[in-house]
């Protein structure tokens, strides 16, 4: 009988930036994986791995949130790719290229097929994630690959949000938008706030506008209106960006996604959608966006919550990571 697969995280391998060792610093993105293996064990797993780790995110168009490479162990480029921020060992207990990282989880045996995770094998700040085998081959693997992106996924989350929010987060903000607006989120200290009437313009465009911008809008109509249709939604979009952005903003739905969410006891529709300056821009720029239609009964008001992402010839899932933990931040009425 096939033994169940298992899995183990072991070691410093949280939070990603910190290391344990005294070994020279890792290098390359965290979302960037170094797969290790054979060819005949990649032959067996590699479609499997890539199809579980390079999921896509529909930004200006579909991106993979993780990139896998494969490397032979003590191939050409390994004493180069050892020292990668994000590794992917494959490997039976017995295999060489193993040995160091199965060392650092101080056990004396292993249930294969299983997941075992460690830090800083050949550098510091390396996460080390070990699928190992069975040494009859590969059999159990694929119960694994699920696990697999979500423990990577989940860190890879938790990395954004530290990331984001080195600056501070900015309490006092949020406590003077609940007083005074009757709304809050959470923001990092490095975003400007700007309020026209009834309209909140949350912007950071470090280190320079050309390079990356992130902007979050709030606004509402009250008393809110009885429908809200995502015309409607659009329309009001256009007002608010016509009369209160740097530049007019043209939606284009070609890969719109919809979809209703649970936000503590709110319940809202989010669209997803690709915005672009007007085609006789003289600085032709666009990016993904994220709108949510928020009813709020208990003020009698009905919200637009607004996020955009400028960020030209950069991979912008990190980005839209950033947004999302500003807009699950949201709370209005009694919350």
């Amino acid at each position: 009988m096939r033994q169940a697969p298992t899995f183990v995280a072991i070691g410093c391998f949280l939070p990603l930036l910190a290391g344990c060792g005294e070994e020279p610093r890792a290098w390359g993105e965290v979302n960037a994986v170094i797969a290790v293996a054979t060819e005949s064990q990649w032959a067996a797993l590699g479609e499997m791995v890539e199809s579980a780790m390079e999921t896509t995110v529909t930004t200006v168009r579909a991106e993979k949130t993780f990139r896998v490479t494969h490397q032979l162990p003590q191939g050409a480029n390994w004493g180069l790719l050892q020292r990668f921020r994000q590794l992917l060992l494959i490997g039976t207990p017995d295999s060489p290229w193993m040995a160091d990282a199965l060392a650092l989880a101080d056990r004396e045996s292993f249930n294969p097929p299983a997941l075992i995770q460690v830090g800083d094998v050949w550098a510091r700040g390396q996460n080390a994630t070990l699928l190992i085998l069975p040494s009859e081959g590969a059999a159990g693997a694929e119960e694994l690959m699920g696990p697999l992106h979500d423990l990577l996924d989940d860190q890879y989350r938790q990395w954004v949000r530290s990331q984001q929010f080195q600056s501070g987060t900015d309490s006092l903000l949020a406590d003077t938008l609940w007083n005074e607006a009757g709304f809050t989120m959470l923001l990092p200290e490095v975003y400007q706030h700007r309020v026209v009437d009834s309209v909140h313009i949350f912007r950071n465009d470090n280190p320079e506008p050309s390079e990356l911008i992130r902007q979050v809008t709030v606004t509402w109509k009250s008393p809110a209106p009885e429908e809200l249709s995502q015309e409607d939604l659009l329309a009001w979009r256009t007002e608010v960006t016509e009369r209160h952005f740097i530049y007019d903003q043209v939606v284009d739905m070609e890969l719109a996604q919809t979809r209703r969410l649970q936000l503590g006891d709110q319940v809202l529709e989010e669209f997803r959608a690709v915005w672009s300056n007007p085609p006789d821009d003289l600085f032709p720029a666009g990016g993904p966006l994220i709108v949510w239609s928020v009813p709020c009964p208990a003020q009698g008001r009905h919200y637009l919550v607004d996020a955009w992402l400028y960020a030209p010839a950069r991979d912008k899932y990190r980005y839209l990571l950033q947004l999302e933990n500003i807009l699950n931040s949201f709370r209005c009425g009694t919350a």
